[in-house]
């Protein structure tokens, strides 16, 4: 399903897939593929869970696609969605060669491919990047048997991003990527705001709900939850949470 705000559209690809494109048909993709959610192979591990059902997807008119850390690259979803002349905004600590999956490098693929770190504003056509530090608590709930959070400082972003909308009005997008809902990202003018919700590496769905009511978006879509069972949540109870906060809510499944 496609969801409209502000002239923009966002679709919820499954997993962390996440494509948006605005009034003047730039496209733009933010951790596209894994599971099978691009393959048509994703089955759930529970029945009637909340997700976007597997495609074999392959629109390849993607303008700029982000990455924010290495759980979340795909060289094959890229592939699938990218265009020809497509830029790809990796952060600068993921490294293919370490990853524990059958993934090509960047210089295997046919993109320009931009390195950014955590602080980084950069404008791509009418398109401003802004990564924006994403990460679990050292002591926090989202770390594994030996304390060590799953996603470390220094691991992986999230990506603020400003896009052209309704009359040429910006519309701000928010992904925090595989992160728990840190102190700086209240204070970001977002539009659209995109969290996850399934908690056990990320925020959960009640610390979703506790950020979007400080944060105050225009609308909250949120990603990243039922893709697997580690991953699952209600997430009827999150839009009705956030419903009764005042703040507008929907959900793509």
């Amino acid at each position: 399903m496609t969801i409209r705000h502000d002239g923009l559209t966002a679709e919820w690809l499954g997993y962390a897939g996440l494509r948006l494109e605005s009034p003047d048909g730039t496209v733009v993709y933010v951790d596209p593929g894994r599971y099978g959610t691009l393959t048509g192979e994703w089955r759930p591990d529970s029945p009637d869970v909340g997700h976007p059902e597997a495609r074999d997807y392959r629109p390849e008119d993607g303008d700029l696609v982000l990455v924010t850390h290495d759980h979340h690259y795909d060289s094959d979803g890229i592939r699938r969605v990218a265009g020809e002349e497509a830029t790809l905004v990796v952060y600068e600590a993921v490294y293919p060669p370490k990853i524990d999956r059958d993934v090509e490098d960047f210089d295997e693929l046919p993109y320009d491919v931009v390195n950014v770190d955590e602080e980084e504003d950069r404008l791509f056509g009418d398109v401003i990047v802004r990564s924006v530090a994403g990460y679990n608590e050292p002591d926090g709930p989202h770390t594994d048997s030996s304390g060590e959070p799953f996603h470390p400082e220094g691991f992986g972003v999230g990506y603020h991003l400003t896009m052209p909308g309704r009359n040429a009005e910006d519309v701000t997008v928010f992904w925090p990527g595989d992160s728990d809902a840190l102190a700086g990202h209240a204070e970001l003018d977002v539009s659209l705001f995109c969290p996850p919700i399934g908690g056990s590496f990320t925020m959960d769905r009640r610390e979703a709900a506790d950020l979007a009511e400080r944060m105050d978006p225009d609308l909250v879509l949120p990603i990243h939850y039922n893709t697997f069972e580690a991953l699952e949540a209600d997430s009827g109870a999150f839009a009705a949470d956030v419903a009764a906060r005042g703040v507008p809510v929907v959900l793509d499944e």
